[in-house]
C-alpha cells in the first residue's frame, strides 16, 4: 500500500500589523497638537493639569489661546455703541505677558509650548486658531454654569463641543470651587 503524499494547507494568519502588538497605542490617535484656550480663570488653569501630562503621553506639543472680547461701551447723545481700543490693546499685552509667564509656571520644558491672544468672539477665535495651528484635541474647562446663568452667560465649552471638527476634552470643576 502506498502512502499519499501530503499536501499543506495554507494557515490564516492575521495580516502583519494585527499579529504584531503596537508598543505604542496611542499613535493610532495621531495627536501630535493640543489647543487649550485659557481665561486665567482657576477653572482654565486646572485644564492645563489634564492637558500637560496629556501632551507629555503623546509626544504633542501644546498652545495656549486667550480670546480678548471687545469692550463695547453705550456712549451718550446717541452716538451709539464706542468701542474703545486703548482698553483692548492692554488687555491683549496683559494677556500675552501672563500666557508666558503660565507656560513658564505650569508647563516650563516638560512639552513643547506657544501661546496666542486673539480678539472677538471667544468660541469662533478658539475654533480660527485650531484650525490655524492644525489641533487634533482641545482641552477646555467648564465653568459650572448652571440654571438661569447658563442661560445668561451660554457656555463656551458647549459651544466648543457642538461646532469643532476635532474632538474636545471638557474639564469639570472640582467639586466645591467656584
Amino acid at each position: 500500500m502506498k502512502k499519499r503524499a501530503r499536501t499543506k494547507r495554507p494557515v490564516p494568519r492575521a495580516p502583519k500589523h494585527a499579529r504584531k502588538p503596537s508598543r505604542n497605542r496611542t499613535d493610532s490617535l495621531g495627536i501630535k497638537s493640543i489647543l487649550v484656550p485659557i481665561d486665567f480663570s482657576a477653572h482654565s488653569r486646572n485644564s492645563l493639569k489634564y492637558a500637560v501630562p496629556l501632551a507629555k503621553k503623546f509626544g504633542a506639543s501644546l498652545h495656549l489661546v486667550y480670546v480678548v472680547e471687545p469692550t463695547i461701551y453705550p456712549a451718550d447723545l446717541g452716538f451709539g455703541q464706542v468701542v474703545l481700543p486703548g482698553v483692548e490693546e492692554e488687555l491683549r499685552e496683559k494677556g500675552t505677558s501672563e500666557l508666558r509667564s503660565l507656560i513658564e509656571r505650569e508647563i516650563g520644558t516638560v512639552v513643547k509650548a506657544s501661546s496666542a491672544v486673539r480678539s472677538g468672539n471667544p468660541y469662533q477665535e478658539i475654533l480660527r486658531e485650531a484650525e490655524e495651528r492644525g489641533a487634533d484635541l482641545i482641552v477646555v474647562a467648564t465653568h459650572g454654569h448652571s440654571g438661569v446663568e447658563h442661560m445668561l452667560f451660554g457656555s463656551t465649552a458647549d459651544r466648543l463641543v457642538r461646532h469643532s471638527p476635532v474632538p474636545v476634552l471638557t474639564i469639570r470643576p472640582k467639586p466645591g470651587s467656584k
